[in-house]
């Protein structure tokens, strides 16, 4: 039988990771390199950039990381929740 995941856990490592990418996105903001790495990646995969990068707002970064991690505890916790009942399916 799988082991069984643990939702809280499972939950707050996601939840962890996606405000840390955010946070990394919010830091690529304020020093000034977030537009040219949009420039440089969307290329790549076919597409014009139509977006423009905003000022840096740290009311706006703690509000993104905030509702990342939120959001990825949330993802994090249906995703257990969905792993343990398959798991004691047969």
């Amino acid at each position: 039988m799988a082991e069984k995941l643990n939702k809280n856990k499972t939950g707050l490592s996601l939840g962890i990771f996606i405000a840390l990418i955010h946070a990394l996105w919010a830091v690529l903001v304020a020093i000034g390199v977030a537009e040219s790495m949009l420039d440089w990646v969307f290329p790549m995969h076919f597409i014009g950039n139509v977006f423009s990068i905003n000022a840096f707002s740290i009311v706006n970064a703690l509000i993104l990381i905030v509702c990342g991690f939120v959001g990825g505890y949330v993802m994090g916790w249906v995703f257990a929740l969905i792993w343990n009942w398959v798991a004691k399916m047969k």
